[in-house]
């Protein structure tokens, strides 16, 4: 097959293909990323362009690299997803919080529950 050049519109068999997906995954995208809109011809046939194949990309790698859902997705292309993608700052030690404050159940609390429980259980 002839390589097309990087500014030529592609049908949706050959961007599936470069991207590396299904042609109803593109067609699905379509509808739930609204900035996607391939050039449409008549009978419906679609022509994808340089920038639709670069947002495709995009779209490829939030979901299927990164693991995103599809809402993450279109906030991160939104330019609303950016705080989303940053690592979120590390959680504090339970040893280094006060008692009070420490994740998880009390476990003198446990202990009464599990007694009153073979208590029931026995009887």
């Amino acid at each position: 097959m002839t390589e097309k050049s990087d500014t030529a519109f592609r049908t949706i068999s050959e961007a599936a293909d470069e991207i590396g997906v299904p042609a109803h995954v593109l067609r699905f995208w379509e509808t739930r990323f609204s900035m996607l809109q391939p050039l449409k011809r008549a009978g419906g046939r679609r022509y994808y362009r340089p920038v639709d194949m670069s947002l495709l990309r995009q779209i490829k790698a939030l979901l299927h690299d990164d693991g995103m859902t599809i809402r993450g997705a279109q906030l991160a292309l939104a330019g609303k997803g950016a705080a989303a993608k940053e690592p979120a700052p590390p959680a504090p030690s339970p040893a280094t919080m006060p008692a009070a404050n420490r994740p998880g159940p009390d476990l003198q609390a446990l202990i009464v529950i599990r007694n009153r429980l073979a208590a029931a259980l026995a009887a």
